[in-house]
């Protein structure tokens, strides 16, 4: 609990999407870590329970919401369940997606695109819609959208990932223009590759996979879950308090490389 009484997010409600593993429980846990009551989202319950468990264990005020962003009134009733518990909402990390695995465009299908587009874009437009909603209300508020390398070039995932991931870009330049007279900030992180579950599953234990991976970056290495974390936490703050509308790349090195 160091700095929990002095932290960047003291009584800052926040809500944290794809909060059961990798990035969004890394998020959790730093978010915490700086005094902020979150509310965790996601599908998978058991993940979810054990680790609110864990912080609030630990003393920090911690809640979570099963849902499917990719679903409105999901979306809505976890933005609620914020408001609701904490007096507002005045932070949300818009993390939760998945992945498309490389092929060739023409011979992707039709639900392969859909689910990509549903989770990764409309799950993130979801979300905001609640949380400008309740920002608005409130008198303010910051948002971060998890986007990606992919939401800038194209990479080596798939063609709806990578879309998927420019068009998070899209909604986040359209809310921060909208929303700036309402005190509302938006930005997003353009992550690089990260030891997150999704990365791992798709290395297998292969250190080749790993290795060429890690080369694309200038720091020759993959992000840990943390350091997106620390970036997603910053946005959320007053030190950040002249940023609105860009994508900050959290890649060490991939885009300039």
């Amino acid at each position: 609990m160091t700095g929990h009484g002095e932290g960047l997010l003291v009584g800052v409600s926040a809500l944290i999407t794809g909060a059961s593993s990798g990035i969004g429980a890394a998020a959790a846990r730093v978010f915490c870590r700086e005094g902020a009551r979150v509310t965790l989202v996601a599908r998978r319950e058991p993940e979810l329970a054990a680790l609110a468990a864990e912080l609030t264990q630990a003393g920090y005020e911690a809640q979570y919401v099963v849902a499917d962003v990719s679903r409105s009134g999901d979306a809505a009733r976890a933005v609620a369940a914020a408001v609701e518990a904490y007096g507002g909402l005045d932070a949300a990390f818009n993390n939760a997606g998945v992945p498309a695995l490389p092929g060739l465009l023409h011979l992707t299908e039709d639900e392969v695109y859909d689910r990509v587009m549903d989770v990764n874009v409309r799950g993130v437009w979801n979300c905001m819609r609640a949380e400008l909603a309740a920002m608005v209300e409130s008198g303010g508020g910051s948002i971060v959208n998890n986007s990606s390398t992919a939401g800038l070039v194209a990479t080596v995932a798939g063609a709806p990932y990578i879309a998927s991931k420019h068009a998070v870009i899209g909604l986040t330049k359209a809310a921060a223009k909208e929303y700036a007279p309402h005190r509302v900030r938006v930005n997003a992180l353009a992550t690089g590759a990260t030891r997150s579950e999704m990365l791992v599953d798709w290395m297998a234990g292969d250190p080749a996979r790993e290795a060429a991976m890690a080369d694309k970056a200038m720091l020759k290495r993959l992000a840990e879950t943390e350091e997106i974390a620390e970036a997603a936490l910053w946005l959320c703050t007053e030190r950040s308090s002249y940023i609105t509308g860009t994508t900050l790349a959290v890649d060490g090195g991939r885009l300039a490389n």
